[in-house]
């Protein structure tokens, strides 16, 4: 079974950087990955962060799409618990409508920011429903299959394409995959955020042994990770550096993960309640591009996944660029002996 893979990319702002750079180390990123025919380039959303400059997805994946030809383009994710899933079916029923077959919708439940971005963007808004609620109306709106008993039946969330956006649910735990399982929905692991392997491996497994169909739909998951590949396995260490990650415990059982610690103790401080900070090394695939095939090949086996979102937060950003390189020749078809 061949691997395919697909590029995540968070528009890192680096020391010494802007963010209209980080955008155009984007581009030039998402522009590489389809000339390595790589099968789709997703942009995540985060707010109020110094670190990281992608806050509109939608705007993104709109530029995106202008300066790309074929590669899929989409969100990695949407964090649907701050909007409205008719707003969002609109967004993305139009970028579906510019570049048609070529939109992807990954949905997610993380906050993106601190409490008081989520307070920012959830300004006069009522307690919001449940996530599945929310996909459920979200799946009606870009589907336009909003019954007949629905209190807005006859709203549209126009335009409606004639390839809608295709919707998959993120996440990092067993629950998330049930959640996916349950709406018959493509399901996309956060390996990356979450770095247990085991509990990776269990989510899948429960995604497929609880699959529901919906309309003929099958299960299909998908690994994202963190990968480095360098030219020596010396390389692949230095460039990874000393990136820690840093997971904050609430009072209230709420566990979040963040990449320094000062953005652990800011959301912290703003929750206003006990907590404690974790710090944990990041589970990388690294080292070589021999080394990194072998792992790829060893974690597909095992999860049975045929597609890997590979993100790649390093620089200098040509050795970025160069990571992606190595991987796709590492994972190019080897020509049949004669």
């Amino acid at each position: 079974m061949a691997i395919k893979i697909s590029v995540l990319d968070q528009s890192p702002i680096y020391p010494g950087e802007t963010a209209e750079e980080a955008f155009r180390h984007t581009i030039r990123l998402a522009q590489l990955s389809e000339q390595l025919g790589f099968r789709r380039f997703w942009v995540s959303e985060h707010h109020d962060s110094e670190q990281v400059a992608g806050s509109s997805p939608e705007v993104l994946i709109s530029h995106l799409l202008a300066r790309t030809e074929h590669i899929r383009i989409g969100s990695g994710g949407i964090m649907l618990q701050h909007y409205s899933p008719y707003k969002v079916a609109e967004n993305f029923n139009v970028l579906a409508s510019l570049a048609p077959g070529r939109v992807d919708l990954g949905v997610g439940r993380a906050p993106g920011g601190l409490p008081r971005s989520t307070q920012a963007l959830r300004q006069g808004n009522a307690e919001p429903a449940a996530l599945t609620d929310k996909i459920i109306e979200l799946e009606k709106y870009i589907h336009n299959r909003l019954e007949q008993d629905h209190p807005l039946a006859g709203l549209k969330a126009g335009p409606i394409p004639a390839v809608a956006p295709e919707l998959y649910v993120l996440g990092a735990s067993v629950a998330s995959a049930e959640i996916a399982a349950s709406l018959g929905l493509p399901y996309v692991f956060s390996l990356f955020i979450n770095g247990d392997q085991a509990e990776a491996l269990e989510a899948i497994r429960v995604y497929r042994s609880s699959f529901t169909s919906s309309g003929g739909s099958r299960p299909q998951a998908i690994i994202a990770l963190a990968v480095l590949a360098a030219e020596t396995g010396e390389e692949a260490g230095e460039l990874a550096g000393a990136q820690k990650l840093y997971r904050i415990h609430l009072a209230g059982g709420k566990t979040l993960t963040v990449a320094s610690r000062e953005q652990a103790e800011e959301f912290a401080r703003q929750s206003k309640g006990e907590y404690t900070i974790e710090e944990k090394e990041p589970v990388i695939t690294k080292g070589t591009k021999e080394k990194v095939r072998e792992e790829l090949l060893a974690l597909q086996q095992a999860s049975g996944v045929d597609e890997f979102i590979v993100t790649t937060n390093v620089q200098p950003f040509d050795k970025r660029l160069r990571s992606f390189e190595l991987l796709s020749e590492a994972l190019a078809e080897v020509p049949a002996k004669v």
